[in-house]
């Protein structure tokens, strides 16, 4: 039976309890802009003037509004009940994005607010819900034009153009409520160690009890469950989990363990959460990164998240999947998740599937030589560390893209060392292609469409001598890390199109003229990178067509250009660094 909820899935699969209920759909809606609506009486209104389609953005088709002019605040009102063996526990209202500053209402009273139009927040609305009806209302405000909000590739011009595209105001992905007991598991961090053959645990409970039993149960194909039972004196623990035999996640097994955490006392549960892990490792030798000790050249798409119907949300489930389908298909291990935080609907998807990811975060919109660009940028992105750490897909973090020369770089410095310290287990790419301060794997960004002159570009690094650098004179200096080409390609392709319309790589005397001719520079562009001794992975621009931009391998509707195995075969040649 097809669910008439819209993106029905829960949408934290790495933290699963029973008692939950999606409040997709339609709620009321009203746009405000002149942003009086508080002064106006809103949060108390019996009706909001219009219809959304939630958890789709208003400038987006599935909305049902698809208002493409900026929208600088938004209302959304609608109501529910509280499922009456609900009663006796404590109610948690999710929000898994909404952008950009949120103030929340239940019942006319205030009940949350949160700044950050990527990261996940939660309200406890326990005293403020009632038996039968209660109203719901949400006020998002959202300025992409205000320099300090992180906007990714969301438009500041009234059209989408260049590679800047259509926004995204408001809620944009799913809203939940969850019934969890008074004293509940809030947080559980999985640090996997695959040498040591276990996973460490740090868990935070949220409650009054004290002196609770943990028990963590885990269990994998055609072997018995291993339990580890934990003493709870406070509100916190750590421990370390030992499954009954050790099996790597990779991306060519992506096996993962499930496991179960029960909160006890006298013999009754508190609180039960199902969840997974994958055990593998990242590391540095020479000019590899290895997984799981073993040199892994990573083939990269650039991945900008976007859909036709849904804009910055995917129409459902299975399309999220599906974009990891369609890269793998053309040979692609991974992707850079760029200039924008996916949903962890994906991150589950690339777990189990084998997709080596990227976690980046938006930080074009942030005026980098603001004083408060620091505080808003830190503030989210530590969010966003702690909501996807358990992901074993996520082999690396870049926090900044293409920064400016003339960036504080104090603030990619200290955002970089904040990165390895909370996550000290993968690597970090301080400022994808420019401009580097301190980085653990040097990226450059290339689009030259000469394979010749593109090739001629590293063959010093190949030969001992100096890198590549897209700005030398600001750059930090290369130091010898893992070097990799982190955009190249771009190849424009779109038959037909004899004006500069639509954006692509290699201008209009550029552009391939034929199909064999785009796919014999594709050819050669990629191969220069697989066969450099010195370079440890590619990322392609890019998996689809966005809005004018048409330099995808797919259309934006997610057909292919071309022969997907025609791709594959070029892709799956074996790397240089492979045989390191």
């Amino acid at each position: 039976m097809v669910s008439s909820i819209p993106r029905p899935e829960y949408p934290q699969p790495q933290f699963e309890r029973s008692d939950w209920m999606n409040l997709n759909g339609t709620w009321q809606f009203e746009m405000d802009p002149g942003r009086s609506g508080i002064q106006r009486g809103l949060p108390g209104a019996d009706k909001l003037s219009g219809e959304i389609i939630v958890p789709f953005c208003p400038e987006s088709q599935l909305s049902g509004v698809a208002h493409k002019d900026f929208i600088p605040a938004v209302w959304y009102r609608r109501t529910f009940e509280v499922p009456t063996d609900w009663m006796g526990k404590r109610i948690l209202l999710h929000f898994e994005a909404v952008d950009y500053e949120s103030h929340v209402w239940i019942n006319g009273k205030q009940a949350g607010f949160h700044r950050g139009g990527y990261s996940p927040f939660t309200c406890e609305i326990t005293e403020l819900v009632q038996q039968g009806e209660n109203v719901l209302v949400v006020y998002a405000e959202d300025d992409t034009r205000s320099q300090l909000q992180p906007t990714g590739k969301q438009s500041q011009a009234f059209h989408s153009q260049g590679c800047n595209y259509t926004r995204t105001t408001g809620i944009w992905q799913t809203v939940w409520l969850e019934a969890v007991s008074q004293t509940y598991l809030s947080k559980v961090r999985m640090t996997p160690s695959l040498r040591d053959g276990c996973v460490f645990v740090e868990a935070e409970l949220d409650g009054p009890e004290t002196d609770v039993l943990l028990v963590a149960q885990v269990r994998m194909e055609g072997a018995d469950t291993v339990e580890t039972h934990v003493p709870l004196p406070g509100n916190k623990a750590s421990f370390v989990l030992f499954p009954s035999e050790v099996r790597a996640w990779s991306h060519e097994d992506p096996f993962l363990y499930d496991v179960t955490f029960k909160l006890e006392k006298e013999g009754q549960i508190l609180d039960q959460v199902q969840s997974y892990f994958g055990l593998r490792s990242i590391a540095v030798r020479g000019p590899a990164v290895l997984l799981n000790g073993k040199p892994v050249f990573q083939r990269l798409i650039l991945d900008q998240g976007f859909y036709p119907d849904g804009i910055y949300t995917a129409p459902s489930d299975e399309a999220l999947r599906g974009d990891i389908e369609l890269s793998m298909a053309m040979g692609f291990n991974g992707a850079r998740l760029h200039e924008k935080v996916f949903e962890r609907r994906f991150l589950y998807w690339a777990d189990k599937l084998g997709y080596l990811v990227w976690g980046e975060f938006p930080n074009w919109g942030i005026d980098h030589s603001h004083p408060e660009a620091l505080e808003r940028f830190l503030t989210e992105w530590l969010t966003i560390l702690d909501r996807d750490m358990n992901h074993p897909s996520i082999v690396g973090w870049c926090p900044f893209n293409e920064t400016p020369a003339n960036q504080n770089p104090e603030l990619i410095r200290t955002v970089y060392r904040v990165t390895k310290q909370i996550d000290p287990t993968r690597l970090v790419v301080d400022t994808s292609g420019y401009t580097h301060v301190e980085t653990d794997l040097y990226d450059v960004h290339n689009y030259d469409q000469n394979p010749e002159s593109f090739g001629e570009c590293f063959r010093p690094l190949a030969e001992g001598g100096e890198a590549w650098r897209n700005r030398s004179e600001h750059d930090a200096a290369y130091k010898g890390q893992p070097y990799w080409v982190s955009e190249y390609g771009g190849i424009w392709w779109n038959p037909g199109q004899a004006d500069d319309a639509a954006l692509g790589y290699g201008g209009v005397e550029g552009r391939p003229r034929n199909e064999e001719e785009f796919l014999n520079r594709y050819r050669a562009l990629t191969e220069t990178l697989l066969n450099h001794p010195r370079m440890c992975a590619f990322c392609y621009t890019q998996l689809t067509d966005v809005e004018q931009e048409v330099n995808g391998l797919y259309t934006y509707d997610r057909e292919p250009k071309f022969d997907p195995e025609k791709i594959r075969a070029i892709n799956s040649q074996k790397a240089a660094v492979e045989d390191s």
